[in-house]
């Protein structure tokens, strides 16, 4: 699935699309989904923390790989840290882009 197809998908959806993360400490935080993400051939999905209200925590975006059960559309897709330097960097110039892409579309 392309890009915009993605990005299409999710605005249809409810506009705050939620995921529950659960951390290495114990805590969980609820995150709104930003979009997905594809970089050559991965994907990734782009993470904003909420606050107990609900509204952004700040304005840290979280990237991870993302990955989806084909066989099996109603398991929870698969969250993947990203450890390399290089891909971790490939993946903000592609939501850059994205941003940019909203920025245009906005004028």
């Amino acid at each position: 699935m392309s890009d915009i197809e993605r990005d299409d998908f999710l605005k249809e959806m409810d506009e705050e699309m939620t995921v529950s993360l659960d951390l290495e400490d114990g805590t969980t935080v609820v995150c709104s989904i930003i979009t997905i993400l594809t970089v050559d051939g991965k994907d990734y999905i782009a993470l904003q923390p909420l606050d107990d209200e609900g509204n952004a925590a700040g304005e840290d975006v979280w990237f991870y790989g993302y990955k989806e059960d084909e066989s099996d559309p109603n398991k929870d897709p698969e969250l993947i840290y990203i450890e390399s330097d290089e891909e971790l960097e490939a993946v903000y110039d592609k939501f850059d882009e994205y941003l940019d892409d909203l920025e245009f579309d906005e004028e």
